[in-house]
């Protein structure tokens, strides 16, 4: 997040948009409500489901899934043509709007509309709300990034933002509101086949210097390494071996015939994880790693707040902590580590990564720092781009729409979107393992609107079949007003009715991310 959770109650306009927040994010949710409710802001929710916020919005813009570069350019177009954009902003701390320019040129109310089927009345409406405000929030989550264009998408909303000057002030910014509780804090470790810690680029000789001396190797490749979907193509000849921890890719991953077929082809696949997932169930050595609530060391959270976490309980049998068995790994294959514990590779950490650089245990005994923090002084940053950005000026990168490459047709009529709900988490290793959560949400339901189960005939509870051009599962009919007409949901977290079974392995060109949002399937009563 480019600014901090607590300043979502003092902005004047909240826009949300991919993120169904009151599910996925309820912490989060709460400010976004408070701020309606008490702080008198308006809230412009852009999704295809009537999710819960949308009771407490200004206005509800429901596009066709997969078009979001088409409404946020339309967007841009109304302010541009009303003179709604913040003029000295633009002025003094960017660069490119020319462009932009020529390009949302196309963008009319009237041609959004017959892209989104967004009224055009709503989209300009939506566009004066939002540049009037002194200080604006859009919040997104994954309905954003999990497309085929998800780069773009998140691109598009930075060109929104900077045109009304809402990135480098308080209350506002561009806030990607992270899935789970620790990966912000796996990307900023170098969790992405292109950086070392801190962002700091794997092609650069003196980072790289750098880093090889503060491990003891004489040097390390620049070329950058592999991305998830990537590795799965490589598991079919190029990759031999496969050490997955603390992930379930035979749940989460998109078409998984495709998965179970790649994992299936390696000479090795190691599995670290607390539960014998469905991954592990593949896998020829399963390590035994610890919970959240077994371990010591930090987690880094969606506004790049970094904070200790400790040690409750005693962990189970002969689980060991995730670092101790990296590291005896790695002293196995030939590079010794020899940490004595998470404080002093958090004191590595900081030393090579100069956004951690100020942040030491003893400062955050109780309270976390948000980084950059970069000496031992600095009170941590609680909004980015203060003054300036990082590169200088802001840059506007125009974006093209260009629709999703598998759109509903005669044989599969329905948009398909799968996602989280409340009682259940990602891969559900853990939520289903709870009594409490296990009744609350036992079976997978699938959300169809009263228009088009009255259509086929279904009633509440009806079991349906959701088949796509790479497989099927059966479900629960779930009648709901939260889906629109033509489109349906699906929850990912149930491997009896694995929704990625029938998803497409699509990527983003740049980010390599699946489009997990859009594929066409069909729904037929059983």
């Amino acid at each position: 997040m480019t600014n901090s959770i607590s300043e979502i109650e003092r902005a004047e306009v909240i826009l949300v948009t991919g993120s169904n927040t009151t599910e996925m994010h309820p912490v989060i949710a709460g400010y976004v409500k408070r701020a309606v409710r008490q702080g008198g802001a308006k809230l412009l929710v852009v999704d295809p489901r009537k999710i819960e916020l949308v009771a407490y919005a200004e206005i509800w813009l429901n596009p066709k899934p997969g078009t979001d570069i088409a409404w946020i350019n339309g967007m841009i177009h109304v302010i541009l043509k009303e003179g709604l954009e913040d003029r000295a902003y633009i002025q003094d701390r960017t660069e490119g709007l020319d462009k932009l320019q020529e390009v949302v040129r196309d963008y009319s109310p009237k041609k959004v509309e017959s892209i989104t089927g967004i009224p055009a009345q709503d989209l300009q409406r939506a566009a004066r709300i939002y540049a009037k405000a002194k200080a604006a929030s859009i919040l997104y989550a994954m309905g954003i990034t999990q497309h085929t264009s998800g780069t773009d998408n998140v691109k598009a909303l930075a060109n929104l933002a900077m045109l009304c000057g809402n990135v480098g002030i308080p209350n506002a910014g561009v806030n990607p509101l992270r899935g789970q509780n620790n990966v912000q804090g796996a990307c900023d470790m170098g969790g992405l086949p292109n950086v070392f810690s801190g962002y700091q680029p794997v092609g650069e000789e003196a980072v790289r210097e750098k880093m090889a001396r503060a491990w003891g190797v004489k040097s390390l490749s620049g070329n950058p390494g592999l991305t998830l979907m990537e590795m799965m193509e490589g598991a079919k000849g190029k990759i031999k071996g496969m050490f997955i921890l603390g992930e379930n890719p035979m749940l989460s991953d998109p078409d998984l015939h495709h998965v179970e077929e790649a994992l299936g082809k390696l000479d090795f696949l190691v599995v670290q994880d607390i539960f014998l997932t469905e991954t592990g169930k593949l896998a020829h050595v399963v390590l035994p790693g610890v919970s959240f609530a077994e371990k010591d060391g930090t987690f880094t959270n969606t506004e790049r707040r970094v904070q200790r976490v400790r040690r409750a309980v005693a962990p189970p049998g002969k689980a060991r902590q995730d670092w101790e068995i990296i590291c005896d790994l790695s002293t196995r294959m030939g590079l010794p580590m020899g940490y004595k514990g998470p404080e002093e590779i958090m004191e590595e950490i900081r030393s090579v990564t100069p956004s951690y650089a100020g942040i030491t245990y003893q400062r955050i005994e109780r309270t976390g720092l948000q980084w950059p923090c970069p000496t031992l002084d600095h009170p941590g940053t609680p909004f980015l781009h203060k003054d300036r950005f990082t590169r200088g000026r802001g840059l506007f990168h125009p974006v093209q729409y260009r629709s999703a490459p598998e759109l509903p047709d005669a044989e599969f009529p329905f948009y398909l979107s799968t996602g989280r709900i409340l009682y259940h988490y990602h891969g559900a290793s853990m939520s289903r393992r709870s009594q409490g959560l296990v009744e609350r949400a036992p079976r997978c339901e699938v959300e169809i609107s009263p228009r088009d189960a009255q259509r086929m005939g279904l009633k509440e509870g009806s079991m349906v079949r959701v088949c796509s051009r790479r497989g099927q599962i059966q479900a629960v009919a779930r009648i709901t007003d939260k889906a629109v007409e033509g489109t349906v949901f699906v929850p990912f977290h149930y491997a009896e009715a694995a929704a990625n079974l029938l998803t497409h392995a699509n990527l983003d060109p740049v980010s390599k991310i699946p489009g997990y949002k859009v594929c066409a399937v069909r729904v037929e009563p059983i």
